[in-house]
């Protein structure tokens, strides 16, 4: 064979391999884009006709399969949470969209506070995508936050058995806190007396333990006083009607409007047992009276604590989002104490719980209370108020 031969016989060979190599190339091309293709299309039909039914399911048994089990899912009983949706279509600006239903995005954020679940643990309940619960939660908090105005109480004289030694009595204040994350460089100043990284938050509440007004951001160093003082005075104030007062702790300075219990006696319920152990004198017979009505307070914490999981630790939110959370549970936490008329949590804080240690609109010429300041007239009255409650407890 010649070499000019054999040049041809390389070259048709060279050409057959190329060929068979472009075909190889084509067929794989072929099934990989079918292959693909029909993955595009199983996903299309996952996601439209198997998904939705399995969404529609899950809602139906947080809502439908019985009372218990929406109140334990959801905090809520059926009718409430009725109710709670059409106040937040009307008043709070919420609809539902093409895909996710109004009712749905409302569960979904109970079911966040409730249990302090995670976006990813949501995602696998709900049958939603990451992106999907971001997006709900951070819709929902803001319609929440809009029934501020709506749904916080405005404060009526008291009226139940346990307050009526203390007339012109409007409710209870204390602060409590409430673990948050912060930056590092903030930690000092969130940091508490007991060594936790929280936020100091002021809430008053009436007998009915329900919140009047929350002031929540503070730092967990922050002292009680200087946080009430700022609520008195900031752009949005605390008020506090002249001749109208609220119960406090010692870490308050008793003064017009806030009446304090007597310093170095016993007080604390848990100090006051057996009969051996009664008062001795009026101030310690004022002391167990305003500890038994200053209790509501502690019992209001105790209970949103209870209902809301997500205050019981400190979420992964910014800051700003943490303070917003713990102001929208007390939005629901009043709606729920006037929507249902059997409240199970409530049962669940005893009346002598011990925890471990907005601008309501008012008549133009009402005169408030807008410092702190001791003072020696309201201490002589306090005096006076503590030796009749004696002398009638000795009369009987």
């Amino acid at each position: 064979m010649g070499s000019q031969q054999r040049r041809l016989l390389v070259s048709l060979i060279g050409r057959v391999l190329a060929n068979q190599m472009l075909l190889m190339t084509l067929v794989c091309y072929h099934f990989w884009k079918k292959k693909r293709f029909s993955r595009v299309c199983e996903a299309r039909r996952y996601c439209m006709l198997d998904r939705i039914p399995q969404q529609v399911t899950h809602l139906n048994t947080l809502l439908s399969d019985s009372r218990c089990a929406a109140h334990d899912n959801l905090r809520l009983s059926r009718d409430a949470f009725g109710r709670l949706c059409i106040i937040l279509r009307d008043f709070g600006g919420l609809q539902g969209s093409k895909y996710v239903s109004l009712d749905e995005k409302v569960a979904v954020f109970l079911s966040t506070f409730a249990h302090h679940k995670k976006t990813r643990s949501q995602r696998f309940d709900f049958i939603r995508s990451t992106s999907t619960v971001s997006l709900i939660f951070k819709s929902m908090l803001s319609c929440v936050l809009k029934l501020q105005d709506r749904l916080m109480v405005k404060p009526t004289r008291c009226t139940t058995p346990r307050f009526t030694f203390f007339e012109n009595f409007l409710g209870a204040l204390d602060g409590t806190y409430v673990d948050v994350h912060v930056k590092s460089t903030d930690k000092p100043r969130f940091r508490t007396r007991k060594g936790s990284i929280a936020t100091n938050v002021l809430g008053v509440c009436d007998d009915n333990m329900s919140f009047i007004y929350l002031l929540a951001g503070w730092e967990g160093s922050a002292a009680d006083s200087r946080i009430l003082r700022d609520a008195l005075t900031r752009q949005n104030p605390f008020r506090v009607p002249r001749g109208k007062y609220y119960l406090a702790d010692n870490g308050y300075t008793n003064q017009h409007a806030f009446l304090t219990p007597y310093r170095g006696v016993r007080y604390h319920l848990s100090e006051w047992g057996n009969s051996q152990q009664l008062p001795q004198n009026e101030k310690e017979y004022f002391n167990m009276r305003h500890s038994k009505a200053r209790n509501v307070i502690e019992r209001t914490w105790g209970l949103m604590k209870k209902r809301w999981g997500i205050l019981r630790n400190a979420s992964f939110y910014p800051i700003k989002t943490q303070i917003r959370i713990i102001i929208a549970c007390s939005i629901l936490h009043n709606f729920i104490r006037n929507e249902m008329s059997y409240d199970p949590f409530k049962d669940e804080v005893p009346e002598d719980f011990c925890p471990v240690d907005i601008e309501h609109q008012q008549d133009g010429e009402t005169e408030f209370v807008a410092t702190l300041e001791n003072n020696n007239e309201w201490n002589t009255w306090r005096d006076g108020l503590a030796c009749s409650m004696y002398l009638e407890w000795l009369d009987r």
